[in-house]
């Protein structure tokens, strides 16, 4: 399975495409909505996308791990890690390989 990243570009595009805004307003828009996702979580807030699923900040403690180089033990400083849940909708349309169409609606075949 050869692996693809979809870049902040191709997302503008596609909401130019979809919604029919201009292409600025369309990369606007887009860096609108992942600036106030950015902002929600640094605050330390969940983000919920339904039919997609959640992100949110969780604090990790101080631990001690090993150089796996050398066996040496060193601590792990804490830390805030983002995490995301996929909803139970996304876990479908990636497990039954429903790669097209909007969350939610019917592809025809």
């Amino acid at each position: 399975m050869a692996e693809r990243t979809i870049t902040r570009a191709e997302l503008s595009e596609a909401v130019y495409q979809e919604v029919g805004l201009s292409r600025n307003e369309s990369a606007d828009l887009l860096e609108l909505v992942l600036s106030e996702i950015s902002n929600a979580l640094a605050k330390g807030e969940s983000v919920k996308i339904s039919s997609f699923g959640s992100f949110s900040v969780r604090s990790k403690g101080e631990r001690l791990g090993r150089n796996p180089k050398t066996g040496e033990e060193v601590p792990i400083m804490p830390r805030k890690v983002m995490v995301f849940r996929p909803s139970q909708l996304l876990k479908n349309r990636i497990n039954h390989g429903h790669a097209t169409g909007a969350p939610g609606r019917k592809t025809s075949t």
